[in-house]
C-alpha cells in the first residue's frame, strides 16, 4: 500500500539500488587502445634515451638514482597501461590498474562518458562515476561495444535517479 507511513519507511531506507543489464553477461575490454599503448611505450623509450644521454652531465651524476627512480615509476605505470582491462557485469564495473578499481552498479549515483570523438585512440575514453556515498572512480575502456554500454549505463542511470514528480 502507498501510505504516508510506507513512504517514510522507504525514504529512511535510502534510494533504490540501480540495476543495469549489459548486452552480454560479462563484457571485457582493454582499458587503452593500441595506439595509446604505443604512444606510452614511445614516451617511455624516449625518456630512457634522454636519461641515458644525461649520464655524462655532472649535474645528473649527483641525482642518478632520482632520475632512474622516476623512470622506473613511469615504466611501472606504462606496464599497467598495457595490461589494464575493464570488466562490466550486471553487478560491478571493474578495471585492473596500478590499484584495482571497482564500483558496484547498485551504488551508482552519477555516471558520464567522457570522450573526444575521432581522438579515442590517443585520448582515452573514460566513464566518470560517482557513488551514493560520494566516492568517485574513473574507468577507461577502448572497445566500441564497451563504450556503447557506458553510454547506455549513464543514460539509464540518469533516468533512474531523476526524482518522480
Amino acid at each position: 500500500m502507498n501510505t504516508p507511513e510506507n513512504a517514510d519507511l522507504l525514504a529512511a531506507m535510502g534510494p533504490m539500488p540501480f540495476r543495469f543489464t549489459p548486452q552480454s553477461e560479462t563484457m571485457v575490454s582493454p582499458s587503452f587502445s593500441k595506439a595509446f599503448k604505443l604512444l606510452a611505450l614511445a614516451l617511455l623509450a624516449g625518456t630512457a634515451f634522454w636519461a641515458y644521454r644525461l649520464h655524462g652531465s655532472v649535474l645528473v651524476q649527483a641525482s642518478f638514482y632520482w632520475l632512474w627512480g622516476a623512470w622506473a615509476i613511469m615504466a611501472y605505470t606504462v606496464m599497467h597501461v598495457i595490461k589494464g582491462q575493464t570488466t562490466l557485469t550486471g553487478q560491478t564495473l571493474e578495471q585492473t590498474w596500478i590499484w584495482h578499481k571497482r564500483v558496484d552498479l547498485r551504488e551508482l549515483a552519477y555516471a558520464k562518458l567522457i570522450r573526444f570523438p575521432g581522438l579515442d585512440s590517443v585520448i582515452a575514453p573514460r566513464l566518470y562515476a560517482r557513488t551514493l556515498m560520494g566516492k568517485f572512480v574513473v574507468i577507461y575502456a577502448c572497445d566500441p561495444h564497451m563504450l556503447a554500454e557506458f553510454k547506455r549505463l549513464s543514460v539509464e542511470l540518469k533516468q533512474f535517479r531523476i526524482p518522480p514528480r
